[in-house]
């Protein structure tokens, strides 16, 4: 059970999301290795892979202030050493790194051309072999985004569905 510090000013603060609970409860976490948790919020995602396994590093990224100090006090309260939490947009923070899997309930209310680059910049921030996992809307944009991760992919699977939400996969195939 895992207890969040939320604040006015960052999405979701009075609950955990539909959305985000569907990542966290289906998400496909490395044996090893290091993740991103994209967007983070308060950081419930990345903290909870961090949780599930401790031999992972986690960098979350939010460009919230607020959000990004909502997570390193997250980190401390749920007890997690393995997390980083770094302040920018998109994957600035973490423009030289890459990553075993990469996780995002992305900021929908942002509109496409914010939560697009998350798709379309994953490859370069992914290992070979590594995972997309991304949350969309069922009715809001999912078959748009389903559309641009099948195009920058050439693959994508549906890995978990409810309440609204699709968990959408895609795996990186370095050429």
């Amino acid at each position: 059970m895992f207890e969040f510090l939320t604040a006015s000013g960052v999405f979701s603060r009075k609950r955990i999301d539909p959305g985000t609970r569907l990542l966290i409860e289906s998400m496909i976490l490395p044996e090893e290795g290091t993740v991103l948790d994209i967007g983070c919020g308060y950081g419930a995602v990345g903290i909870a892979a961090a949780a599930f396994n401790p031999r992972l590093r986690v960098v979350m990224t939010d460009v919230n202030e607020r959000a990004v100090w909502l997570a390193r006090e997250n980190a401390k309260r749920n007890y997690v050493s393995n997390v980083e939490v770094r302040r920018g947009y998109l994957y600035e923070p973490v423009k030289d790194m890459r990553f075993h899997a990469i996780l995002s309930n992305p900021p929908s209310s942002a509109g496409m051309r914010v939560v697009t680059p998350i798709i379309t910049e994953a490859p370069k921030h992914l290992v070979d072999g590594g995972l997309l996992q991304i949350v969309v809307r069922t009715r809001i944009g999912g078959r748009k985004l389903r559309q641009v991760m099948e195009q920058t992919f050439g693959d994508v699977e549906v890995l978990a569905r409810g309440g609204g939400y699709r968990v959408l996969l895609s795996k990186n195939h370095q050429p």
